[in-house]
């Protein structure tokens, strides 16, 4: 790697240096191979869908997840980091019928399924390709060239596998169901892949006239298209209901609504008049017929036993109006409530959304375009009470954005609700981060969900590997009569036709044609795929190729960690734990890390619809890789959601670029006393409190960053660590250190600075690898370079031998005190450079007084003082008087503001012997005149804060209490001397730096100043400036070669002064 160290950093110009490195050195694989024999690690990658870009939600993810596997392995662990793709799914259908430009179902049939699915294939696999690039791009280091793919025939025996473990666990289920179903994609859909939007749907109120005595019953609906379905009409049994006698043009009708909901809907119906003539109870009602409203459109309607009757049901309210219209071949409330009733279901809608021939003149339309037709014969037929529309939340196909509709029909599920309990037991033997959201949101979601619906009537996925009598129906068979296929080899040996296992594709339409006869029944696969989830739910046992391999799942398996969003509490935490249970009754993760969203600053989720969306290539291409990762994970990991903000990602790469100067800082010192940062040794040297001091703060980080890696708090651990390179290392230690590395002679002092620093800057690199790894590698290879790469190394750890708890307390008072005095430094007009005769710290907390007594030396070094006082009580403020108004007006009369003016600003003394008003001396009493403690002139005060005691106690029995900081600023012509010196030297300075001359390079200084006394001053500080400065002499102005140097003109202290460089010459 190339040795120079630009002066700037350039995340762009390191990131390519380092790539090119990674790749010529084969850092990855080395890496691997150093920790091939540690502990195992089994990290289990969320598979994203192959079916579309890395966007800045997964860039987040990829490399929260890089940085844990990194951590781990320097932690000392063999980490599995397989990464992993899903590939099978609507998402992947969805965007291949969109190249294909395919509407419908039929089209695909059209197509050919055998096709179709090569080119979904085609479609994921090239994606995949796109994506490994993508994640690639951010540094993130998984084995990209053995990823886990669930197209793979490893990966979906893992699935079939697992599915007849939970078969054998008698938890496997053929049944009628209401379901969500697309009607485009034709298919059922999980409840967390519908979407929610608001659509306007007609609001309707459907009069169903009883069938043996007068009047009808009043329902509510927003899916008229539900009504030809109608089964029966629920109430609650403990409510009171209204036989109401109404009056509209002139005809009467009797109407049974909810008591409540009498008034409304009278209103609704525009009725005139109307009367409760009976109250009665819902269980009353109970048994009551009635007839169809569309008996003569829909001949076919529910007319079987029990139909058109009245029963209880839990889900009634009493809004509205209190009945509800049931139809249980579509709302799954209505179909569980039909069930228990023991009916049978009526559902005349097939899987596109079109009514079938059952439905009668409304066969062959789409049901919700058929809503006006149904409205208008309820009409026709007396039966609508009244026609709204109604705005609300509707759900939509998360793929298609096609609304969806309530279907109950024939699918496989897994009954998870058989062990409930299991559920939740083995949710309690995972961690998650943070805890709250498994105590909450994922237990909620556990205890509320349903029998887990598996089955999917789509072509690209996992075919279900169960096999059923030939041409029998879901009707007609039982369990027993089912064979479920757990493994390629088990279908080798079983199929009638001459299979290879290791050979066999699992897809449709190859395993579709493979048939299997026992005795002289042959049977053959059900159509159905797996739901997608059922495929990421197997990704620990499939990310490890099991059963085909088992030793590395006896190794590994369950998982130490899994990371995802907040979203896959409903999604991937929940599948793994489902199939988990089911299978082997046992969650597949130890750990769970649960990170939010990225949204935009606003918080709103990025979309091209707002024209919000920051994609990573943007990012990066403004500030760098390390940058962007840097910035996503000093933000919360533990479930809080990402407002992007570009402010806040530069202000990362302003921090990178302290870091970078911190590292360079010290380079060319080192290089020129041939010193070797790699092999700092602290006992070489002499160390001083300061460089003792930043070691002990090392060990500090090194806890806490420890500590928060335990909870995979990432972000504290890095924002600890940039802390302390921003704060402790840049603005204190490097700024204590300047002097001992401009030494020119070597000293045990400057020895001892080259190893402290060199031992930070080792240790923050390591510490920093996992977050930046390309910065950390570029200063590694320069700072050492032993190993190929920093990420072979292993994780600093903290030594108890460079711990100083107390010394760190004792240089955090001192700090507090340093920026107290800068402030009153700051009101007495004083500059840091000018050297201040005194500084007074008044505290009245002994450790306090300690510290600053100890750490003298070093403090007065920093604030450029002569002298210290450390005092309980500093006796030299002076009491000014403040007159009292309310007082001295009543006393005084017309005299009053004369006797304020002769009071106001006057110290203690002068006034409590009277003060003179008009020729006459005027004595005041106790109460005329306060008097306010200020310091005397020429000394600036300002407080300062306490700090918190060494073990972080609590501050009202451990911190150290604050107190005052007085400054005299008062000059000397010693201190003239002295600072007029300092501000020469800077300028100097500033002028080599423009000049570009390397630190070693001595230099020829010329001064004229317009002022003699100044002159004088400057003459008595010539060889400081020279030491300072490298200079080799003093010249003339006009000595001064300007094509080689510089002359300018500058003003120190309202006097000009005119200073020329120029290098010496070889």
């Amino acid at each position: 790697m190339d040795e120079e160290v630009p002066d700037q950093y350039d995340p762009q110009a390191v990131e390519d240096t380092v790539s090119a490195y990674w790749d010529d050195h084969d850092a990855y694989e080395r890496t691997k191979e150093a920790h091939a024999d540690d502990p195992p690690f089994f990290f289990v990658d969320g598979p994203p869908y192959t079916s579309g870009q890395m966007h800045l939600g997964t860039a987040w993810n990829k490399t929260l997840k890089d940085s844990v596997i990194r951590r781990k392995r320097m932690e000392g662990h063999h980490v599995t980091d397989r990464p992993g793709y899903d590939m099978h799914g609507l998402p992947i259908e969805t965007k291949v019928e969109q190249e294909l430009g395919f509407e419908s179902k039929q089209d695909i049939e059209d197509y050919g399924m055998e096709s179709f699915i090569e080119e979904c294939k085609r479609f994921a696999v090239e994606n995949r390709e796109n994506m490994d690039e993508d994640f690639q791009s951010i540094g993130v280091w998984m084995d990209w060239e053995n990823p886990y793919q669930t197209i793979s025939p490893e990966y979906m025996e893992s699935a079939w596998w697992a599915f007849s473990q939970a078969h054998g666990n008698g938890l496997v289920e053929q049944g009628k169901r209401s379901i969500t179903q697309c009607p485009r994609c034709e298919t059922a859909i999980a409840k967390n892949e519908v979407e929610y939007h608001q659509v306007e749907d007609p609001s309707i109120y459907v009069q169903f006239p009883l069938a043996d005595r007068e009047g009808s019953l009043v329902a509510w609906t927003t899916t008229p298209w539900t009504v030809p379905a109608n089964t029966f009409i629920a109430v609650d049994e403990g409510a009171t209901y209204a036989k109401v006698r109404a009056h509209r043009n002139g005809e009467a009708a009797v109407l049974y609504v909810a008591t409540d909901c009498v008034e409304s809907v009278m209103e609704k119906g525009g009725y005139d008049e109307y009367e409760i003539e009976r109250e009665l109870a819902g269980e009353e009602l109970i048994g009551w017929q009635y007839d169809h409203p569309l008996t003569e459109e829909v001949p076919e309607h529910p007319d079987f036993a029990g139909a058109g009757e009245v029963y209880h049901a839990d889900y009634v309210e009493t809004d509205r109006t209190g009945l509800v219209h049931s139809a249980p071949g579509h709302g799954q409330e209505d179909f569980e409530r039909g069930e228990a009733l023991g009916l049978d279901i009526f559902c005349p809608v097939g899987g596109d959304g079109v009514y079938d021939e059952r439905a009668g003149k409304y066969a062959g339309q789409f049901v919700r375009d058929a809503n006006d037709d149904i409205i208008d014969d309820l009409r026709a037929n007396g039966y609508l009470l009244a026609h709204e529309s109604y705005t609300h939340d509707y759900g939509q196909c998360w793929r298609c954005d096609t609304d969806i509709i309530f279907l109950a029909t024939e699918q496989w599920f897994i009954t998870v609700t058989d062990v409930k309990e299991d559920l939740l037991d083995n949710m309690e033997d995972s961690e998650w981060h943070p805890p709250e959201a498994r105590d909450n949101r994922f237990r909620n979601f556990i205890e509320d969900s349903p029998d887990w619906n598996v089955s999917r009537q789509r072509y690209w996925g996992i075919p279900i590997p169960i096999w059923t009598p030939e041409d029998s129906t879901a009707e007609e068979t039982t369990e027993d009569d089912w064979i479920v296929v757990g493994t390629r080899e088990e279908l080798a040996e079983r199929a009638d036709q001459d299979v290879d296992a290791d050979e066999l594709d699992l897809h449709r339409p190859t395993v579709d044609d493979l048939t299997i006869t026992e005795g002289e029944t042959t049977y053959t696969r059900v159509p159905d795929v797996f739901d997608v989830w059922l495929d990421s739910s197997v990704a620990s046992w499939g990310t490890l190729d099991y059963p085909g391999e088992t030793e590395a799942h006896d190794q590994f398996w369950p998982a130490d960690v899994i990371v995802e969003a907040h979203d896959q509490t409903r999604g991937w935490f929940w599948s793994q734990l489902g199939m988990g249970t089911a299978a082997v009754d046992q969650i597949p993760y130890d750990e769970v890390v649960m990170h939010g969203f990225a949204l935009d600053s606003d918080g709103r989720k990025m979309s091209k619809s707002l024209g919000n969306i920051v994609t990573p290539h943007e990012a990066i291409e403004e500030v760098g890789r390390d940058p962007l990762r840097a910035y996503l994970l000093s933000h919360d990991q533990h479930g809080a959601d990402l407002r992007f903000e570009w402010e806040g990602l530069r202000e990362m790469q302003s921090t990178l670029n302290i870091l970078w100067n911190v590292f360079r800082f010290p380079l060319p010192y080192m290089e020129l006393d041939d010193y070797d940062p790699g092999e700092a040794d602290l006992s070489d040297g002499e160390l001083s409190v300061v460089d003792e001091w930043v070691l002990s703060r090392l060990q500090t980080v090194k806890q806490e960053t420890e500590a928060a890696w335990e909870e995979y708090a990432v972000h504290d651990a890095l924002n600890v660590l940039l802390n302390f390179v921003t704060e402790d290392v840049s603005r204190f230690y490097v700024k204590a250190i300047r002097e001992r590395m401009w030494e020119e002679s070597d000293s045990a002092s400057k020895r001892g600075a080259y190893a402290t620093l060199s031992t930070v800057l080792n240790e923050v690199v390591r510490l920093l690898a996992p977050y930046t790894p390309y910065l950390a590698d570029r200063m590694y290879q320069t700072l050492d370079g032993e190993a190929d790469t920093v990420h072979m190394l292993g994780a600093p750890t903290p030594d108890d031998e460079w711990h100083d708890p107390e010394l760190e307390r004792n240089m955090a008072v001192l700090r507090e005190v340093e920026e107290a005095a800068a402030n009153a430094r700051q009101q007495g007009g004083r500059k840091l450079r000018w050297p201040v005769q005194e500084i007074v710290v008044e505290t009245d907390d002994e450790a306090v007084a300690t510290a600053m007594r100890d750490l003298e030396s070093l403090f007065l070094e920093r604030v450029n003082a002569q002298s210290l006082t450390v005092t309980d009580d500093y006796e030299d403020l002076v009491e000014i008087a403040s007159p009292q108004m309310s007082v001295i007006g009543p006393a005084f009369g017309s005299d009053a503001q004369d006797v304020m003016a002769a009071v106001r600003g006057e110290p203690r003394e002068a006034v409590e012997g009277g003060v003179e008003v008009n020729g006459e001396t005027v004595e005041l009493t106790d109460e005329m005149v306060a008097y306010d403690a200020e310091p005397p002139e020429h000394v600036s005060g300002a407080e300062f804060d306490g700090v918190s005691a060494p073990d972080g106690g609590e501050a009202s029995q451990d911190s150290l209490a604050g107190g005052r900081v007085y400054v005299n600023t008062e000059l000397t012509e010693e201190i003239e001397r002295e600072g007029y010196a300092r501000d020469l030297i800077r300028r100097v300075q500033e002028t080599r730096k423009r000049l570009e001359l390397d630190v070693e390079e001595e230099i020829h200084v010329a001064v004229e100043i317009d002022d003699e006394r100044v002159a004088d001053f400057f003459d008595d500080r010539r060889e400081l400036v020279a030491d300072e400065t490298r200079a080799a002499a003093f010249v003339d102005v006009s000595e001064i070669d300007t094509d080689r140097g510089l002359v300018e003109e500058w003003e120190i202290e309202g006097v000009d002064v005119t200073i020329g460089v120029e290098p010496v010459e070889d």
